[in-house]
């Protein structure tokens, strides 16, 4: 049964997506990643994303974050259409509004673990010292003081994914969309990422969306919404919730 969207005005929602659709073209090839995705993200929610591997999850954060275009419908963050900004009032509404952890860490081995959290920071201009010092901070937040001086390539996998998790909440971000945060942690520090994580969503303006398969998690989501072949196609509650 397909998903029933709630009503809402676009102004008290996170994200507003209608009819949302992204097609991938490579040469002659064409794959259709979303089928008119109706879903809306509600202020102070953890919403998880889940299903089988291929079935558009990543596709429908990345476009939520303006990091890809959508090919057709309507995907709105806080009511503004991203994709009609212009290529620096995008940068600039993302710096502002928006922190993405994405799952292959893209961390910088030429930075410390301190100036990678810091990055978010540099690129809006503020003092090195400051972001740095930031980043530390953050860095702190989840577990990872003491390698705040260490490259990436010193790193665990583990802990470069909470370099990337701070990297992504350091600018203090009212959209957070994660992709597999949890993926290479062992059960604690996992659920003490995601109580972190989900700190940013305490506000009411605020809210976390995550692309996940660990089912260790699920229980910090207030909504589970279940994907397959480029569409949502049902939406749930968890018992605890």
């Amino acid at each position: 049964m397909p998903a029933t969207v709630p009503a809402a005005p676009p102004s008290q929602l996170v994200v507003q997506c209608r009819e949302l659709t992204k097609e991938y073209v490579n040469g002659t090839a064409r794959t259709m990643a979303l089928r008119g995705i109706d879903l809306d993200v509600f202020p102070g929610e953890v919403l998880m994303l889940v299903g089988p591997s291929g079935c558009g999850k990543t596709t429908l954060i990345s476009v939520m974050a303006g990091i890809l275009d959508r090919t057709g419908g309507e995907c709105l963050v806080f009511g503004q259409d991203v994709e009609r900004l212009s290529p620096s009032a995008r940068t600039s509404f993302r710096g502002r509004h928006v922190g993405f952890v994405f799952q292959a860490f893209n961390l910088l081995p030429a930075l410390t673990s301190a100036e990678n959290a810091a990055v978010p920071l540099l690129i809006a201009g503020m003092p090195w010292t400051d972001a740095v010092g930031r980043g530390t901070a953050m860095l702190e937040r989840v577990g990872l003081a003491t390698q705040a001086g260490k490259p990436p390539t010193q790193l665990s996998g583990g802990q470069q994914q909470r370099v990337a998790i701070a990297r992504g909440l350091v600018h203090d971000p009212r959209l957070v969309v994660c992709d597999e945060p949890t993926s290479s942690l062992d059960h604690e520090t996992g659920r003490r990422v995601m109580e972190t994580l989900k700190s940013v969503a305490a506000g009411a303006d605020r809210a976390l969306v995550v692309v996940t398969h660990d089912a260790r998690i699920f229980d910090f989501a207030d909504r589970i919404a279940h994907m397959d072949d480029g569409r949502i196609v049902r939406i749930e509650r968890p018992s605890r919730a």
